[in-house]
């Protein structure tokens, strides 16, 4: 790293990627530091720097200590052991060790007390919450919320009707010719553990999903105004039911509410769409299947006067990135529920649902909002 890159990056102060360390004698807080960034992004910190960013300097003394204890904590007070890499740069007001530690592979990451570190803005917390740890194993495909039980709900629960029609449009046979009791197959679906549906099951296949996961549904609103502050609402509503019926519902509610343009059809048409309800039904499937279910958010839809958005509880998951999915890179944060939902939605889990959308309808902008932990999809409409 050049002088002239250091003072820039220290110029803009710290954030979730940056940290400045006058100095460090504490392998504890050290190793908390660098799991913190292990479990995010990523990032840099830089030690020999105040916390105005000016340089205070380190003494070569220092600077051979820090990097024995740098190599130290990697791979003795983190688990698992990391890798970061060390520069020590010169500059006129004295030496400065910048610790570069990438996003792990290997989440969660914790110190040798068991502690997962989590970046809060510039600084760390400790991971305390289930959900929260749970998405950190999430993120290394160790855990995924699809699979999760959801106590209380059994077969029982089980819309039989339903299902039936989904078992013999996947197999091919109906459920009644099975030799198997049904508690028997549900398990080698893997829909199934301990006599306890899981998430995927639950939102898939029971009659009341709502009534274990009820924060599991797609609130969606039209307002005649830009945000959110408008005072009142052309449309409103909670869209509930299994899976299939809240695509349904909540795709009508975004198309009722676009303006229907008559071009050259005839005068009791009831006109075409301004956005193709294809694009919107690629969205809406996204969304529902793509969230992160550890999350206890709902879906939100919005029909604005210049926009309609679609924000879905979880930013991209892993090394995603918005150009990713837009040349149609995929990679499945609910990958039981992708594999049963091309039988109940428009859904065919190539990764191509982005491509087909912007082939019908470009104006769309996707937005990765890592901080708030959203994933937002603009479709631009016309103010006209």
């Amino acid at each position: 790293m050049e002088i002239i890159e250091l003072l820039s990056l220290l110029e803009r102060g710290e954030d979730s990627s940056r940290q400045f360390k006058k100095n460090i004698n504490s392998r504890e807080a050290l190793a908390s530091e660098m799991v913190a960034f292990s479990n995010g992004g990523g990032g840099k910190i830089f030690i020999g720097v105040d916390d105005d960013g000016s340089i205070s300097g380190l003494t070569g003394d220092d600077v051979r200590r820090l990097n024995q204890m740098i190599s130290n904590v990697a791979s003795q007070w983190i688990q698992p052991a990391i890798n970061p890499s060390t520069e020590n740069i010169m500059t006129d007001s004295g030496l400065v060790v910048v610790v570069d530690i990438s996003s792990g592979i290997n989440k969660p990451y914790q110190d040798k007390d068991g502690i997962f570190w989590v970046k809060n803005g510039a600084d760390k917390r400790k991971a305390t919450s289930r959900e929260e740890i749970q998405r950190l194993f999430q993120a290394s495909s160790l855990v995924h919320a699809d699979e999760l039980p959801v106590a209380g709900v059994t077969t029982a629960d089980l819309d039989l009707e339903y299902f039936g029609d989904f078992f013999q449009r996947r197999f091919g046979r109906t459920l009644d010719a099975q030799t198997l009791p049904l508690p028997k197959i549900l398990e080698n679906m893997n829909l199934l553990k301990d006599d306890s549906l899981n998430v995927a099951a639950t939102l898939l296949f029971s009659k009341s999903p709502q009534f274990r996961l009820p924060i599991f549904i797609v609130k969606a609103g039209a307002f005649d105004a830009n945000d959110l502050a408008a005072t009142g609402y052309n449309d409103s509503r909670d869209i509930t039911g299994k899976l299939s019926d809240v695509f349904r519902q909540t795709v009508s509610f975004i198309v009722s509410n676009l303006r229907h343009i008559q071009g050259e059809q005839g005068i009791n048409s009831v006109g075409i769409p301004e956005i193709p309800p294809e694009a919107i039904e690629e969205l809406v499937a996204n969304a529902l299947i793509h969230r992160d279910y550890f999350l206890s958010a709902p879906v939100q839809v919005f029909v604005f006067r210049n926009r309609v958005e679609i924000r879905s509880p979880g930013h991209l998951p892993n090394n995603l990135t918005v150009a990713n999915i837009k040349s149609g890179n995929s990679n499945a944060r609910n990958p039981l529920l992708a594999s049963f939902a091309n039988h109940v939605l428009p859904y065919r889990g190539y990764g191509s649902g982005i491509l087909r959308a912007l082939s019908c309808y470009p104006d769309i902008d996707f937005f990765d909002d890592r901080e708030k932990n959203w994933f937002v999809v603009t479709l631009k409409r016309s103010e006209k």
